[in-house]
């Protein structure tokens, strides 16, 4: 990993593809589960719109991963302790133990991301996974505001114009699903609300991304593993003492009816499974993704997702289940949902700068840099794997290399840059 270019062999192929597949069955295995009915507590068949226990859910799945983290810290100082004793002078290859402050600094960013989260699994009960997907990657526009006039990181006009796509985009969305009603949501819910639900979680992950810029510092030098499995658990706990409760005393959701209707339907029971497995396969996948490749793959990943959520979903619908579930293609929404979906691919591509426009002034290329291995970058990935979200909702000192002394913040932000080390696992 020592080099500037990975080279891209068989094993390497099947992490990519497999990250891509589990990325993907997030996305389409929470939305069956919303399209999904079973007989509830009343005795009477119900709907299996319960968003909450989807959140709930994710974090559970992200949890897990604290058992490969410790798992991975017992190899590490087994491996160092058989090296033995160091030459003077040369970097000891035991792992720095991870300080106790660190794991509950982490529970706020997973505060945030809770609510985004809630935020976004209620807005799906309203629209198509491929909208809502698509919606997920307009989110930079958020993100390049809280840049440009929170955090002062000013942004050079050819960003602006990539932004501007961006919000095109979503606008086009924003048509496509007034007009489609479907794709599980129930024909009486106002699409609208849905987008809306949508946008609020993406401005509350990029106040995340704020926070992150603003307070957490790369000496906490948490493993990655470690940071995914600690917002779950801090998740989980959250998600258990305080929004059930509210929930359930505001009669939005019943946690006895979930669990009731769960355990009177196998159909639920194996997508539910379905939908933890991808969940804890993406976080490990994404990872090695970017630790045997590098971040910009990484990137490549998660610009390809909002494809292939659509084109399963289409499958789904045509092939795999007769109608039953997924989504359709109609006239014109899905034309319209084709061209935006394209605005925003080209839109990420100006902000990136991998597109140049002429007219526009570009900043200095840069050597890239080595792209650091999970197990080297402290915080290097942060997880927010069952929904999906765009590379570009990432804080820099969560996903990425660090800066060089000299180098302009903007040309640090690798999530931001295409071209250069960028990572992300969500």
């Amino acid at each position: 990993m020592g080099s500037n270019t990975a080279t891209c062999g068989f094993a390497e192929l099947l992490v990519f593809v497999g990250a891509l597949v589990a990325g993907t069955g997030c996305s389409l295995f929470s939305k069956v589960l919303l399209s999904m009915h079973s007989v509830g507590r009343a005795g009477t068949e119900e709907s299996f719109q319960n968003p909450l226990f989807q959140t709930w859910g994710m974090f559970l799945g992200m949890a897990f991963s604290l058992p490969l983290h410790f798992a991975n810290e017992r190899r590490k100082r087994r491996n160092a302790s058989r090296r033995g004793y160091a030459a003077i002078g040369e970097p000891s290859e035991e792992p720095a133990s991870v300080p106790t402050s660190a794991y509950f600094l982490l529970a706020i960013p997973s505060l945030f991301d809770l609510a985004a989260t809630a935020l976004a699994m209620f807005g799906l009960t309203y629209i198509t996974v491929s909208v809502y997907q698509m919606l997920r990657g307009g989110a930079i526009v958020f993100v390049a505001i809280l840049k440009h006039f929170v955090l002062q990181d000013r942004l050079l006009p050819f960003m602006w114009v990539g932004v501007a796509f961006n919000v095109a985009s979503i606008v086009m969305v924003g048509l496509t699903a007034s007009n489609e009603r479907g794709g599980g949501a129930s024909p009486e819910r106002n699409p609208l609300i849905g987008v809306a639900l949508i946008l609020c979680g993406a401005v509350v992950q990029s106040l995340q991304y704020a926070f992150e810029e603003k307070v957490m510092s790369s000496s906490i030098g948490a493993p990655p593993l470690l940071v995914i499995a600690m917002e779950g658990v801090w998740g989980l706990v959250v998600c258990m003492a305080v929004l059930y409760p509210v929930c359930y005393a505001a009669g939005i959701e019943d946690p006895i009816d979930t669990w009731v209707m769960l355990k009177n339907s196998k159909e639920i029971q194996v997508v539910f499974a379905l939908y933890f497995v991808a969940i804890f396969c993406y976080n490990a996948l994404a990872m090695l993704v970017t630790f045997m490749l590098n971040s910009v793959w990484h990137a490549i990943l998660d610009n390809f997702r909002p494809i292939t959520v659509w084109v399963t979903d289409l499958l789904i619908f045509y092939v795999f289940t007769a109608g039953r579930y997924g989504e359709s293609w109609s006239f014109p929404g899905s034309y319209i949902q084709l061209a935006a979906l394209a605005v925003l691919l080209y839109g990420t591509a100006v902000y990136n700068g991998s597109v140049r426009l002429p007219g526009f002034t570009y900043p200095e290329e840069v050597e890239p840099l080595r792209p650091l291995s999970v197990l080297e970058s402290p915080l290097v990935v942060r997880a927010s794997p069952a929904l999906a979200s765009s590379a570009l909702l990432r804080s820099p000192l969560i996903h990425g290399s660090p800066r060089p002394p000299g180098l302009p913040q903007r040309l640090a932000q690798p999530q931001l840059q295409m071209g250069r080390a960028r990572s992300n696992s969500k």
